[in-house]
């Protein structure tokens, strides 16, 4: 009989236990905005102390932050200002009508002047090199500046046209637009102000795309070639594409996932280095128009290549930094270059077919780089997609005793906790550059130079 009490009170306790915690989205807070964070958002903390990542707002602003995701004892919440009490000297009226809290979620920093965006991305760096690698910006060999592409400074209020490769997506009623922030919803648009030239004269936002997913158009910077991809929703049958320039046309295969020729060519071309480069669909190429050659002259003026150097390109796509590696070590040297991609690696095959010494491998850089038999490298430059290479991988590298090494990075995360791991591995960054390729966006790419640590004491 005395048990029953007992039970009624654990049922209690396991009931307390399971019930969801509380939703604090909607709830709003004035708050005083502190330094930018990794991500395109800044941080600030409620009166209890909990922590918010809000977007919208820029340091030492005061302003409303409603909450756009998060519970009660959260570590962090996730918050739009949604009402600026005190303004930054930086801030200006978003150029873009689809920019703002609820909005399209493509560019962070629109409400931000040119100069303090890349001055925000700066203090991301420092601050991702100082708590992942223990670096300041001195010792990295960094003076501290984001430098903007050729073209791009342009006054407060104005946006430079560089996305060259624009993933638009469908909403119920066949309107093409782009993701809300963090969400699945989309919201039409009649132009997206970052689209290169190149995309907007297509006019994939004036026309109905009923029964598509997703359209990605692509207009190479090397050529005046076009390119759309078209992604179907299930059961839905390829619409007859008459768009305002010629293009060839794409279609995503729903059963195994690969893109399909459907008429035209099934890349596109785009030069760096004085090479034109052929691009399959799904293949990587930088989406600014001056990255590529922006990128490879950064690698080639910090690798200094030799007449007869050997080198490794890996995570080497089609070939950009193969390419000009080949160039510059000559017919006496030899470049190596391991890509994933099958696409990719049957494009930078064709691409560098008139290079007798160079050689690509498909696969991961981890399975592939063991299997190669190579023990030693003079150059290596390594451009890993956004997750960094890793500790095994940086390891590995760092024991074949190269003279220098070229890391390009889209992410400053990443590539702080890989250059932590190449120190464990006894090498030192000689220099670091970044780039304002993204401009409008909290996305922003480095070039770092490495070399062995003796080299430098």
């Amino acid at each position: 009989m005395q048990a029953e009490p007992k039970k009624t009170q654990a049922g209690n306790a396991q009931a307390d236990a399971a019930e969801p915690a509380v939703s604090l989205v909607g709830q709003e807070y004035e708050v005083e905005i502190g330094p930018v964070a990794h991500g395109g958002h800044c941080i600030a903390r409620t009166a209890e102390g909990q922590v918010l990542f809000v977007r919208h707002t820029l340091p030492g602003e005061k302003v409303i932050a409603r909450v756009t995701e998060g519970e009660e004892g959260a570590r962090f919440l996730r918050a739009d200002a949604v009402s600026v009490l005190e303004p930054s000297k930086d801030r200006v009226e978003a150029p873009c009508p689809y920019a703002g809290p609820g909005r399209c979620g493509g560019c962070d920093w629109q409400h931000a002047k040119p100069g303090a965006q890349r001055r925000l991305k700066g203090e991301v760096i420092a601050e991702q090199l100082q708590r992942l690698a223990g670096l300041t910006p001195e010792e990295a060999g960094w003076d501290g500046t984001v430098m903007p592409a050729e073209g791009d400074k342009l006054p407060a209020g104005e946006v430079p046209s560089w996305r060259t490769r624009v993933q638009y997506a469908v909403d119920a009623d066949g309107n093409a637009g782009l993701r809300r922030h963090r969400s699945h919803e989309v919201e039409p648009i009649e132009h997206c102000m970052i689209a290169a030239e190149g995309v907007s004269e297509l006019g994939i936002e004036q026309r109905d795309w009923s029964g598509m997913a997703s359209i990605e158009a692509i207009a190479a910077s090397g050529s005046q070639d076009r390119q759309v991809i078209l992604a179907p929703k299930p059961g839905a049958r390829l619409p007859i594409v008459e768009l305002d320039k010629p293009v060839s046309v794409m279609r995503v295969g729903e059963k195994d996932g690969g893109t399909h020729r459907v008429h035209g060519r099934p890349f596109v071309r785009e030069r760096a280095d004085g090479r034109t480069y052929r691009v399959g669909s799904g293949g990587f190429w930088q989406v600014h128009p001056k990255a590529a050659e922006t990128l490879m002259l950064a690698v080639m003026q910090g690798l200094t290549p030799r007449k007869g150097d050997t080198a490794l390109d890996l995570y080497c796509g089609v070939g950009l930094f193969a390419g000009a590696l080949a160039d510059r070590v000559g017919e006496k040297g030899a470049v190596l270059g391991i890509e994933s991609g099958k696409r990719a690696v049957e494009d930078a095959r064709h691409n560098l077919a008139g290079f007798d010494r160079v050689r690509i491998e498909q696969g991961k850089v981890e399975s592939v780089l063991p299997r190669t038999g190579i023990t030693e490298a003079d150059l290596i430059v390594l451009d890993p997609p956004r997750a960094g290479a890793g500790k095994q991988t940086v390891k590995h590298l760092a024991g074949l005793g190269a003279r220098r090494i070229a890391y390009v990075a889209c992410d400053p995360a990443a590539l702080a906790r890989d250059l932590g791991y190449f120190r464990e591995g006894g090498y030192r960054v000689r220099t670091l550059r970044a780039f304002d390729l993204f401009p409008m966006t909290h996305h922003v790419e480095c070039v770092a130079i490495l070399e062995p640590a003796e080299k430098g004491r």
